[in-house]
């Protein structure tokens, strides 16, 4: 056993200057902290196996589920359910840190959804 945090983990990045740390990265499921400066946003996806849950460590999320849109402030979190399209967004100007908990892991399992001009409206 060993303690994990971003200084001994995994990192990469991601994005437009995005950062990931795998804390857990096992195939049964996967914790990875994720840092996302102001303006930052993931691409619109789903995932075919991946049930995700996104908690916010500090700064606010907002996120699309499904053409819905969800504010997530320090200690909240959602639930997204595999075939369900979602969005990332860092609408704030300070960082945002999250935790995404994926089971099982998420990586190559992602789905582009790209975003129509009807929807947009």
């Amino acid at each position: 056993m060993r303690k994990r945090s971003r200084a001994n983990a995994e990192h990469y990045q991601w994005g437009k200057a995005c950062d990931g740390w795998h804390l857990v990265k096992h195939p049964e499921m996967s914790v990875i902290h994720e840092r996302m400066p102001p303006g930052t946003e993931e691409t619109r996806h789903y995932h075919e196996r991946a049930r995700q849950f996104f908690f916010v460590l500090s700064g606010v999320a907002t996120m699309e589920i499904a053409g819905q849109t969800v504010e997530l402030h320090p200690l909240e979190g959602i639930e997204v359910p595999p075939g369900v399209p979602h969005q990332m967004q860092n609408r704030s100007t300070q960082s945002l840190e999250f935790l995404v908990i994926s089971q099982p892991f998420a990586q190559g399992d992602r789905v582009i959804v790209p975003i129509f001009q009807s929807e947009k409206a």
